[in-house]
């Protein structure tokens, strides 16, 4: 007999990225909602960042910490745990410390034998725990539908297909030959130069990233998705296609939108909504590249000079760069008297700032950003209009994908993929404020309908993953 719901137990075990903890931790508290027992795995320091669990979820929902065992000093920077925490020459040593944690992490599952194991694609391993206790598991992706459609089924990335070439640059920078629809879905050369290396080539552990993906994606009995039918069902169809096994969407995960400030309220952020109270609706730009995309000084004086050249307001949430040990270096991060002339239309904000509070005010209207997949959700559910610059990773790809729905614009770049001042400032323009621009405005409203829609995603979607989960576990006596 099928286990009901409230028996279920799943292990959930994310590679240590806030791309990857914090959707995973946003489908723990979905499945929670639905009464599945989840342990959530990861660093201590990684669960102290997480969101507080409400104490109506806390019955259902188990944060595990465990530490990354004992290192060689200097093998990480004092404290890191996370790949913000990591410059980029040692993210390899990250890496070798994650897949480390596969011994705590194989006693633990010996211990609870859960029901199933939902993972990352970072944590290989797990495919070997969960064969040898017989655990079923799920590969869940942080990432669209179109991101898998785009590198096709795990012989192709494993290079078990006789009959496929591993990608050049080139056959990158067009949709493959299963997507047999009009699709945008592809690199552009500057980006496409990187992604063999970037995605196939060994690190310190010596398993690439597609090594990675591929095991698991083989292994998995299901793949879980982070996308609704409503935004990605021609992608999610190519996908079960070239797959062969169940895809399931486990809708969105909006974040839960933000609660009113109280007038009483005194906190530091507090200039910021002061200052966005006095704007009027929906004409701000919203700018923030997040905690992992490193703009070099070059990009930021671009971006800055197309930001005070639109004549826009705007909020800028601004990483200080890794360099930038006191306030002179900062302000040379920024073109000279840069904040001074744009204090009367603008507000440059270092550090973290609290994208989703800013996201809800009504003076917000669109957002200029990378495209992340997290980031893209927590902006159309308010209805803005988007405008991509992709960096790093999926974004490029994402970019495509909303640009290809729609519902968004992408700053055009030179073919070394540099990027003007002038084409920002002409992109904010149109996205905004111009009558080009009406179309997408209009449909990036609607768009909130189904971003914002939380009965759709928790109930219609997880409710029907968590369907998969009773009527397809391991069958136990």
């Amino acid at each position: 007999m099928a286990k009901m719901a409230k028996d279920l137990h799943v292990v959930m075990i994310p590679w240590s990225a806030f791309g990857h903890m914090i959707p995973f931790f946003q489908l723990s508290i979905a499945l929670a909602k639905a009464k599945v027992h989840v342990s959530y795995i990861s660093t201590p320091k990684n669960i102290q960042r997480l969101p507080k669990v409400s104490p109506d979820l806390q019955p259902f929902m188990h944060l595990v910490p465990i530490p990354f065992p004992p290192l060689e000093l200097d093998f990480l920077p004092q404290g890191a745990e996370a790949s913000v925490d990591v410059p980029l020459e040692k993210i390899d040593n990250l890496h070798i410390a994650y897949d480390l944690l596969q011994i705590p992490i194989k006693q633990f599952i010996a211990d609870q034998m859960p029901d199933w194991i939902v993972t990352d694609f970072v944590a290989h391993w797990a495919v070997d725990i969960a064969k040898e206790y017989g655990v079923p598991l799920v590969y869940f992706s942080a990432c669209s539908a179109a991101i898998g459609a785009f590198f096709g089924p795990p012989e192709n990335l494993s290079g078990a297909n006789r009959n496929y070439a591993l990608p050049s640059p080139q056959s990158l920078t067009s949709p493959p030959e299963w997507i047999t629809f009009p699709s945008l879905v592809a690199f552009k050369d500057y980006e496409a130069i990187y992604v063999p290396r970037m995605l196939f080539g060994s690190d310190s552990t010596g398993i690439s990233g597609a090594s990675r993906l591929a095991k698991t994606i083989a292994a998995s009995q299901a793949l879980a998705i982070r996308t609704c039918n409503e935004v990605e069902g021609d992608y999610l169809e190519v996908y079960r296609k070239i797959l062969g096994k169940p895809v399931i969407p486990t809708g969105i995960l909006p974040p839960e939108q933000p609660g009113k400030r109280t007038k009483m309220e005194t906190r530091s952020d507090g200039f910021m909504f002061d200052w966005l109270d006095k704007q009027k609706p929906r004409s701000v730009l919203f700018v923030g590249f997040g905690s992992e995309c490193k703009l070099s000084k070059e990009q930021v004086h671009e971006i800055a000079y197309g930001l005070e050249i639109s004549e826009l307001p705007f909020l800028w949430g601004l990483r200080k760069p890794n360099s930038a040990n006191n306030a002179n270096e900062v302000d040379d991060f920024l073109p000279l008297g840069f904040v001074e002339r744009a204090s009367e239309k603008g507000l440059v904000c270092f550090g973290w700032v609290p994208q989703m509070e800013i996201l809800a005010h009504p003076s917000v209207g669109g957002s200029l950003f990378h495209s992340g997949w997290g980031s893209v959700i927590e902006t159309l559910q308010f209805g803005h209009c988007l405008v991509v610059l992709p960096f790093i990773n999926d974004q490029p790809l994402n970019a495509r994908l909303l640009v290809e729905k729609g519902l968004a614009v992408e700053v055009k770049r030179n073919e070394d993929g540099s990027f003007s001042g002038d084409e920002i400032a002409r992109t904010l323009r149109r996205a905004m404020v111009e009558e080009e621009g009406e179309q997408l405005r209009t449909r990036a409203s609607k768009a909130a309908a189904v971003f914002g829609d939380q009965k759709l995603h928790q109930d219609h979607y997880i409710g029907a993953f968590v369907d998969y989960l009773k009527n397809n576990g391991a069958k136990r006596s």
